[in-house]
């Protein structure tokens, strides 16, 4: 499958090694030295030509995009597989689209791939890294011809015997316990009345979720025993075929078709709930080591189960050697995010999920040791870290649009860091668009025309033309 939009590959010129200013290498000359200083002249002469990496979503999640625009910030030409409605095509930080098909997906995977040529490949969501996992299983059925995918695969993501368990909750949990780390009590419940003797055990309010699921849509707290039924149902059942036909139909968004057609069930794990507040790690991997990092307690919700819209930067040695014990048993590479809560009483942190793909600070660029782009690109190319300027100097980042969605008048939106992509104009307006689409625009449309001495003091909240 060919690409959807983007610019034309460019064509780096080769030097002739027998052009005028660089002579030519006698074959049989007995000074290998002086051979040696005019390669690497002829070499150093040639225009270098960047890693690609390869951005895989099946959502249209806002931020890859920001993602993809720090990754070329960084030094990287950055391609994607998306949907052709994708944030992604609303930015210049994305030289190639490849269009992704919810029908075919591996076809429209390998074919990205194949077209792209990247040095890397980053899932932008769970379905994204499933995908990769079972092109990974299919490409080494298929022997030699196989094998540079499945390499290239394993570079991106780390050794393919951690596959199965960061797709499995229960068997993270399992594996971070034999780390020795802090987690709370989890166990895949195969039926209803498996759900009882857990509820029994558990006690309320208790923490269901469905693997396989991504963005909080497949967790649920429950407090009674008819909730509890009631969100193992909805969690296990298959979508509605009526559901997925509508989605297909009305948003070109066919990623539900199969799961709903073949009505697999979807495997309920019990988690034992741990009162206190949320906070999230995002890593910078390579082969098992973790090359820079970002941990951020969570301020505000768009709801319970929801992504954060609002966060504040933090350092905690507990997340921190977590990550690490995490990251060095599965051989980790590329981006993973750590969920953890930190308990009320002790502050302790318990962690509670990993999600196997770039979450939504990962664009976020805060300095040395924390600019995750930065790091990656260093341990693909082996040139040294070089990271970008720093945002801001607050703790507090608003998300955006995801506050600004949620609640318009919010204070966080003057008093922290709001981190718009003001240098990215049509992708703002682009967000804006699909607010107004879903009868959001007119609340958030009176914040950008509000006067505000906070916004024209500070530079992150100039306001483009929309």
């Amino acid at each position: 499958m060919g690409p959807s939009r983007g610019h034309l590959k460019t064509v780096f010129p080769v030097r002739d090694p027998q052009s005028e200013d660089i002579p030519p290498i006698p074959q049989s000359s007995p000074n290998v030295g002086v051979a040696a200083r005019i390669e690497t002249a002829r070499t150093e002469s040639l225009p270098k030509m960047k890693p690609t990496v390869l951005l895989i979503t099946t959502t249209r999640w806002f931020s890859t995009a920001r993602l993809a625009m720090a990754l070329a910030k960084a030094g990287y030409s950055v391609e994607a597989l998306c949907s052709s409605s994708h944030p992604l095509t609303k930015t210049s930080a994305v030289r190639r689209t490849y269009a992704y098909s919810g029908v075919m997906p591996l076809m429209s995977l390998a074919n990205a791939i194949s077209a792209s040529r990247p040095q890397l490949i980053l899932p932008g969501d769970d379905l994204a890294t499933q995908h990769l996992h079972d092109l990974y299983d299919r490409k080494r059925l298929e022997g030699h011809e196989g094998q540079s995918v499945c390499i290239l695969i394993e570079r991106s993501l780390g050794t393919p015997a951690g596959f199965p368990i960061v797709r499995a909750r229960a068997s993270l949990i399992e594996t971070a316990m034999q780390e020795g780390l802090r987690v709370p009590e989890t166990e895949v419940i195969p039926n209803e009345n498996d759900l009882s003797g857990w509820l029994a055990r558990s006690g309320f309010p208790t923490v269901l979720k469905a693997n396989g699921t991504t963005g909080g849509v497949g967790v649920r707290i429950a407090t009674t025993v008819e909730e509890a039924k009631h969100a193992y149902r909805q969690l296990q059942s298959p979508p509605l075929l009526t559901r997925a036909i509508k989605r297909a139909l009305m948003d070109s968004d066919r990623t539900l078709l199969w799961p709903s057609l073949l009505r697999r069930q979807n495997v309920v794990n019990g988690q034992m709930y741990v009162a206190g507040h949320e906070a999230t790690s995002m890593v910078a991997c390579w082969e098992g080591e973790v090359l820079a990092s970002l941990q951020f307690e969570v301020l505000k919700k768009r709801a319970p189960s929801a992504p954060a819209t609002v966060v504040r930067l933090i350092e905690n040695a507990e997340m921190t050697y977590a990550a690490k014990r995490m990251a060095t048993r599965l051989k980790l590479s590329g981006l993973h995010g750590f969920d953890f809560m930190l308990e009320t009483s002790t502050q302790k942190a318990y962690l509670i999920e990993i999600n196997p793909r770039a979450t939504q600070v990962g664009h976020l660029t805060l300095g040395p040791d924390r600019d995750l782009p930065a790091a990656l690109y260093a341990a693909v190319s082996g040139e040294p870290v070089r990271p970008a300027p720093k945002l801001t100097e607050h703790d507090t980042i608003t998300l955006f649009p995801h506050e600004w969605i949620t609640d318009p008048t919010s204070s966080y939106l003057t008093s922290s860091y709001h981190d718009v992509p003001w240098e990215e104009p049509e992708l703002v307006r682009a967000c804006i668009r699909s607010s107004l689409k879903k009868g959001l625009g007119q609340l958030q449309c009176k914040w950008f025309n509000m006067p505000s001495k906070a916004r024209t003091s500070r530079p992150e909240f100039l306001r483009p033309p929309l």
